[in-house]
């Protein structure tokens, strides 16, 4: 299992972003030492206060059968930050 295209993912659901490209690694490391499969998207994250230029990060997705154990998976340690809650991804595709 590894990362794949979104359309491959049954009903896709936003589990992490990523701010760096570390954390991205760190994440892609999880995931895949699990064997699920994932797929990420560059998303933006707004603007910098100091010059104002954009920032983005790395948007994971998974399954959404595999989206709550993925979710546990990264709170441990210091991915924890990154995790997108359920009732946030559901305001997301309410919005849509």
């Amino acid at each position: 299992m590894a990362r794949v295209e979104g359309e491959v993912l049954q009903n896709p659901a936003h589990i992490y972003i990523a701010s760096s490209l570390g954390l991205a690694r760190a994440v892609e490391a999880v995931l895949t030492s699990n064997g699920v499969d994932y797929a990420v998207q560059v998303q933006d994250l707004g603007r910098t206060t100091l010059f104002g230029s954009q920032r983005h990060g790395a948007a994971f997705y998974v399954s959404a059968d595999q989206a709550d154990a993925c979710r546990s998976l990264l709170r441990t340690g210091e991915l924890a930050h990154g995790v997108v809650e359920q009732e946030t991804e559901d305001r997301r595709q309410e919005t849509e």
